[in-house]
């Protein structure tokens, strides 16, 4: 209907509460598709370049074709075995965000990444896949920034996982799907499923559109509901019953750069963790027989050069490079080298 009235089934759906779900209007779920797949293609190029950036290959990531459907419609589509990578927004669009690719898909990503072959989907691979997933939520949470001037779109760090297709934990109720064609310059495309809960391209949606400060009265989630004599009547902007409410302009909080509480807060339980730093000058690799040898003047040759920056681990994991210097007659190390999260995963 076009009138802004509520079926039955969706006032018993707003009175069963239904989680995450929302009811639209009529209509206003296809302008809501066609708002976030307009926003998705747009970024669709930033993706790609991402992509091949990360996998040292010519990827072009097609698409994608967003639509609505529930947890039953999609897991028929999905391969048997899939890795998801959940990225939940935290702010800005607070809800569910997970990218779900086929295990091969997987396994080819993560093989070009590391330049190995026969790779299996172990810690490392799973890494290596969150990682990418990574800068592709950074890339769209830029462009989102950009399009809506919400500056306060974070999401958590991305959870990856390789899991039978039954077991996936898919938003309740419907939600988005984005389906992409993947190409990793095989000329194969391979499928490429990212989803929203449908709060979360809800909330997209009507920050995409130009009209939505106008519209914000329209939606059911601004309806009132009441109960009279056993029945029920709702009024929105448009109303529904008597007069029509009155719309104003909505007004926005000062958005500034920075940590919120709660992120203080959870950082702050670990600053007093202690960790083991380590400064490694070489390494070398001696037969037990020659270690055994070994006595006073022995010299042990390194797989470092002469002048060569030594390498500094935190928990035995190299997180930067430095040089040795003297401070009071006590040896220092000098960071000049900051090892990138990609360069961590391949060592």
């Amino acid at each position: 209907m076009s009138d802004g009235t509520l079926s039955q089934a969706e006032l018993d759906a707003l009175l069963a509460g239904t989680g995450e779900s929302s009811v639209a209007l009529a209509g206003g779920n296809d302008h809501e598709r066609q708002l976030l797949q307009n926003f998705l293609v747009s970024s669709a190029d930033s993706l790609s370049a991402n992509f091949s950036q990360l996998t040292a290959t010519e990827v072009a990531l097609k698409g994608p074709e967003v639509s609505f459907t529930n947890q039953d419609t999609l897991v028929e589509q999905l391969p048997d075995t899939v890795t998801v990578v959940k990225a939940d927004f935290n702010a800005g669009f607070p809800g569910e965000h997970l990218f779900i690719m086929g295990e091969a898909t997987a396994k080819a990503i993560a093989a070009r990444m590391t330049q190995e072959e026969d790779i299996q989907m172990d810690a490392m691979a799973l890494s290596v896949i969150g990682e990418l997933v990574s800068n592709l939520v950074g890339t769209q949470i830029t462009a989102l920034t950009k399009q809506t001037g919400n500056k306060s779109i974070a999401s958590v760090s991305p959870e990856t996982s390789n899991v039978p297709k039954a077991v996936v934990a898919l938003p309740r109720g419907d939600f988005s799907t984005a389906l992409y064609q993947l190409d990793l310059g095989d000329g194969n495309a391979q499928p490429f499923w990212e989803i929203y809960s449908s709060r979360v391209s809800e909330s997209i949606a009507r920050s995409l559109d130009k009209d939505s400060a106008s519209k914000a009265g329209s939606s059911p989630r601004n309806s009132t509901m009441s109960a009279r004599g056993g029945g029920m009547s709702g009024i929105d902007n448009r109303g529904m019953i008597g007069q029509p409410a009155q719309v104003q302009s909505v007004q926005f909080p000062g958005l500034t750069p920075h940590p919120t509480a709660q992120e203080q807060g959870n950082i702050s339980l670990i600053m007093d963790v202690f960790m083991e730093m380590t400064v490694e000058l070489g390494r070398t690799k001696k037969l037990i027989k020659e270690i055994l040898e070994m006595g006073e003047g022995t010299i042990i040759e390194l797989d470092k050069l002469a002048g060569e920056p030594v390498d500094i681990l935190v928990n035995h994991k190299l997180i930067a490079k430095g040089e040795v210097v003297v401070i009071d007659e006590n040896f220092g190390v000098r960071v000049t080298e900051i090892v990138s999260p990609m360069k961590r995963m391949q060592d």
